[in-house]
């Protein structure tokens, strides 16, 4: 059943404004965004290791082995991701922080579902989608107006 996936996916966006203005008042208190970056994954890191840790969970060090080097720079663009909203959030707020971060995920998804890149499943362009995403930019720009 895939509602309960569309649940996570919005659990976890819900998440993220939260997880930014915890990261925003890191940053403030230790007076570097980069560092506050630094520690959020650290955090992070430890906190999936304890969970590793407790469920037992294994990897297949050969998967691991023939990963390609590109798949390698997820975590230079979610350092990047975690950094830019520190750095965003309390300048413009996380409204429209989130806005343009949600514009920019959906104009490169519908492209990366277009042209099938990184994905499993093609989803090709088409008047509904470009709608679609035509109402979560001029949403943007009404929040911006706002």
């Amino acid at each position: 059943m895939k509602l309960i996936w569309y649940f996570v996916a919005l659990v976890s966006g819900a998440f993220l404004p939260i997880q930014a203005g915890l990261n925003s008042k890191l940053g403030k208190s230790i007076e570097n965004p980069v560092y506050a970056s630094m520690i959020s994954f650290a955090i992070g890191f430890f906190s999936l290791l304890a969970f590793i840790l407790l469920t037992k969970q294994s990897v297949t060090w050969a998967g691991v082995k023939s990963v390609p080097v590109y798949v390698w720079a997820s975590g230079v663009l979610g350092a990047f991701y975690v950094t830019a909203v520190i750095l965003t959030y309390p300048q413009i707020g996380p409204a429209l922080t989130f806005g343009l971060v949600v514009a920019g995920q959906m104009i490169i998804s519908v492209l990366m579902d277009h042209f099938h890149i990184l994905v499993h499943i093609k989803h090709s362009i088409n008047i509904y989608r470009l709608i679609g995403v035509a109402f979560i930019v001029a949403g943007v720009i009404i929040i911006r107006k706002f």
